[in-house]
């Protein structure tokens, strides 16, 4: 018999749940949930993905399959805090998580070196993970993160709906946020997408976050070595005034390639333009099978 959770996922989550498989490991008090997709490959990495604040795994429902059929093995978590995972067991932040993940990837790889793809506070998040466990990775990619030092973040508040009752008003405002935080296009803002917003974020437990508004990720990035790159949409309202200021913070980094801008998106890029999204993503992580995608 389903979970209840399980069941009020959209049809397309549970086809893309029943190809993949569920692991645990420890987290606090409770447990780090992930999600694996795809086979060991000699040839590329394992690649590991970080969902944004107020997300899950699913914020990359429209990247998976494309992923695996490039033949890359995923491992994809629920951070704490967030989805099916557990409040972590030390502080409600990005610096919170690092401990817990590399504690779960080691009981499920070893110590074999992957990729790693963070997207928004997920970025944020894989870059002090990335400098807490400097052997562990070998590329890391940042989706529009932020904690940069830079202030947009601070002029963009979302509506507040935890006081709402009303399962339908709180939908309204989800699909508001939704429009003005997450996607550029009105046609982008589907009942997907608006469900899966719902569902994340009244599963999020860390709602007093406050690293994103500092330059914590860019202190990390300036100890780091391995490969950094730093993809965006276009017209995402966190980046789109800033991007020659945010280019200049990340060029104060060792490790700094390139960033690239993807035409049409907003700031949840993989999801609004997933095809052009996989082209720059292929790009960073020197991937010509997944340029095909």
């Amino acid at each position: 018999m389903p979970s209840a959770r399980l069941v009020e996922q959209p049809p397309e989550v549970l086809q893309l749940l029943a190809s993949s498989r569920r692991v645990h490991t420890a987290c606090g008090a409770g447990e780090l949930v992930w999600h694996l997709w795809g086979q060991t490959s000699p040839q590329r990495p394992p690649l590991v993905l970080l969902h944004g604040g107020s997300g899950s795994w699913t914020h990359w429902q429209r990247n998976i399959e494309a992923l695996v059929a490039a033949g890359r093995q995923l491992l994809v978590p629920d951070l704490p805090g967030f989805g099916d995972s557990a409040l972590p067991p030390a502080g409600r932040d990005a610096d919170a998580m690092p401990a817990p993940l590399e504690q779960g990837l080691q009981s499920l790889l070893g110590s074999t070196v992957c990729e790693l793809v963070g997207f928004s506070f997920g970025g944020m998040v894989a870059g002090l993970w990335a400098q807490a466990c400097a052997q562990r990775f070998s590329r890391l990619v940042l989706l529009a993160p932020p904690g940069l030092g830079r202030p947009a973040i601070e002029r963009i508040r979302p509506l507040a709906w935890r006081h709402l009752d009303d399962p339908q008003a709180r939908l309204r405002i989800h699909t508001h946020n939704l429009r003005e935080l997450m996607l550029h296009h009105e046609d982008a803002v589907s009942p997907l997408a608006c469900r899966l917003q719902q569902l994340n974020a009244e599963r999020d437990r860390l709602p007093s976050r406050r690293l994103a508004r500092t330059d914590v990720l860019a202190r990390a990035l300036q100890q780091l070595r391995l490969p950094v790159q730093l993809i965006y949409g276009e017209h995402d309202r966190y980046y789109r005034h800033q991007v020659a200021e945010i280019e200049a913070v990340l060029r104060r980094c060792a490790g700094f390639v390139r960033m690239q801008a993807v035409a049409g998106a907003g700031h949840w890029v993989q999801f609004e333009q997933p095809q052009a999204f996989h082209a720059a993503l292929a790009v960073a992580l020197d991937d010509p099978a997944l340029g095909r995608q």
